[in-house]
């Protein structure tokens, strides 16, 4: 009777264990295999990419003159509106003439008598030479008229000078650019009074037709940048933000003599013709100089590329839409969001781009992106299908 009810015992308490295992096998067996990842792909791409470094750029323009008065004097004239272009020669300001043409006058009269006294005294010099040979007059007087005959020379010489000076002076009261250019704010207005060399000055004048583009690069890319240098002209592309008709090019013009100690850059120009107008002076513009063009690089949407304890690598995709981590070497060159693979991947294989973060290695992965090609195996029984 004890065995008896050992057993029945036992039984009960299995009972409840062995149902509640069948029922979790069978809750796992119907659950199935975990669902495909979404993600999105893309191809390993092989082509010819250039090396450009990126820079920050401001545009300058090619020359600027701050056009000042070299006399005082009333401003009479302007002859443009601000914000025109104008040409080299044209004429754009004049200033009161009267009081230098009445200078100049002055100046032409005093030259005028001078010259009949120093006519005279030259005379009066020739008279008495053949008396002081006869020994009528006496060496003393004869220095005395010779004296006075250079003096008058001299005083003749100072009154050219000076009709020279007034008749420069009156041509500064006409004031020509000096630069073909755009003129800017014009500070001083016609009927004021201006004075020589004053601050500010009467109009600025940019030159815009070619322009100059001024950007810094880290000084580690000196070295490569005067070895291509030395080569040719290096080409720089300025993008204009939110302009749609595409980068703008010119070519590099300047490198600085010497590298900014406090921020260990170098100053670089480059030169554009600008014919579009398309860069204005003070634009902020993003600068690329191409350096050389790498033949036959692997390129690769740089957003696949990830970090992690073994250094960088991309998820790529394998035949049986699964994913295997692989660790890759990239350049330090980028193109727009693109980056050049050095060691690791091949031509043609599939990567993610989009939905790392939900997978480790042999994830089961479902491509959401038409983008990237099937898998030589998908292809296939793609092709099949059409033709079915």
């Amino acid at each position: 009777m004890a065995k008896e009810l050992r057993s029945r015992v036992r039984l009960a308490i299995l009972t409840p264990a062995i149902a509640l295992l069948v029922a979790c096998g069978g809750t796992k067996a119907a659950s199935g295999p975990p669902a495909p990842v979404p993600i999105r792909a893309a191809s390993v791409e092989q082509k010819d990419v250039p090396i450009r470094i990126h820079a920050i750029g401001t545009v300058e323009a090619f020359s600027t003159v701050s056009v000042k008065t070299q006399i005082t004097g009333e401003l009479t004239g302007v002859f443009f509106k601000e914000g025109d272009d104008v040409k080299k020669g044209q004429l754009i300001f004049t200033l009161d003439k009267r009081p230098f043409e009445a200078d100049l006058n002055r100046a032409q009269s005093m030259l005028t008598r001078d010259e009949a006294a120093a006519a005279n005294a030259r005379a009066q010099q020739k008279r008495y030479q053949p008396l002081l040979k006869a020994g009528v007059v006496s060496t003393e007087q004869y220095d005395q008229l010779d004296t006075a005959a250079q003096t008058a020379d001299a005083s003749v010489a100072a009154d050219k000078a000076a009709v020279e000076n007034a008749r420069v002076q009156l041509i500064y009261c006409t004031i020509y650019s000096p630069i073909n250019g755009r003129t800017g704010n014009l500070i001083v207005h016609q009927g004021n009074m201006v004075k020589a060399n004053d601050n500010p000055a009467l109009v600025n004048i940019n030159q815009v037709e070619p322009i100059y583009v001024t950007f810094t690069v880290p000084q580690q890319y000196l070295g490569e940048i005067k070895q291509y240098a030395r080569a040719g002209s290096l080409p720089v592309a300025a993008v204009i933000p939110s302009d749609a008709r595409g980068p703008a090019a010119g070519k590099l013009s300047f490198i600085d003599n010497q590298v900014d100690s406090a921020t260990g850059t170098i100053k670089l120009k480059g030169v554009f013709a600008n014919a579009d107008r398309r860069l204005w002076p003070g634009q902020f513009v993003d600068a690329y100089l191409t350096l050389k063009t790498q033949s036959n690089a692997l390129v690769i949407p740089t957003q696949a590329i990830q970090n992690g304890q073994q250094g960088t690598f991309v998820f790529v995709i394998k035949n049986n839409d699964t994913v295997e981590a692989r660790t890759v070497t990239v350049s330090d060159a980028q193109q727009q969001g693109q980056s050049i693979i050095q060691q690791g991947l091949a031509a043609g294989e599939r990567i993610v781009t989009d939905g790392q973060l939900r997978l480790v290695p042999g994830s089961k992965v479902q491509i959401r992106d038409a983008t990237a090609p099937p898998a030589p195996a998908q292809k296939q029984e793609a092709e099949k299908l059409g033709k079915g």
